[in-house]
């Protein structure tokens, strides 16, 4: 038996020649089968889905993100606007304030002081009020406030340095 007839299938041996075509006849049926079953592919309409819910939920994290950050800045804007609104009436509180004690600075109270010795017991509150009235009287009749002290000894008497 040459080469060739052995690469052509021909067996010397007629039981192992059987068993070569069983084999190859079981081979056949084997993959004709398999390539003729139903096959399971992954259906794109559920991983569009999934992929179009993804994208949804990322979209929503992103617009909360930002609403979040445009509330906490339109509240901080809030507060401040608000401050600045105390502020403002605070100055001018003080400016009403201070236009009444000019006011008041023309008309003087008399310094009243009286000896506390003289004095029985029960007049110690007239003493406090007296006290009080004087230090109003000094209070209205300075010139600047005692807070602008330091600032007024740094000033000469034309207004400059």
């Amino acid at each position: 038996m040459s080469w060739r007839n052995k690469l052509a299938g021909e067996v010397d041996d007629p039981m192992v020649a059987e068993a070569l075509r069983n084999f190859k006849a079981s081979v056949d049926a084997w993959s004709d089968a398999a390539y003729s079953r139903p096959r399971l592919a992954a259906s794109p309409v559920r991983q569009g889905w999934r992929l179009a819910a993804t994208l949804a939920m990322g979209c929503m994290l992103v617009a909360g993100g930002v609403t979040a950050a445009v509330v906490e800045r339109h509240h901080q804007q809030e507060l401040a606007r608000q401050a600045a609104i105390k502020a403002a009436a605070q100055k001018a509180t003080l400016e009403h304030a201070a236009s009444a004690q000019s006011a008041d600075a023309n008309v003087r109270v008399p310094n009243v002081r009286t000896d506390a010795a003289s004095q029985p017991a029960a007049a110690s509150a007239t003493d406090e009020d007296a006290d009080l009235l004087a230090t109003v009287d000094s209070d209205v009749s300075r010139e600047i406030p005692a807070a602008m002290d330091p600032l007024a000894q740094l000033m000469n008497e034309n207004g400059l340095n």
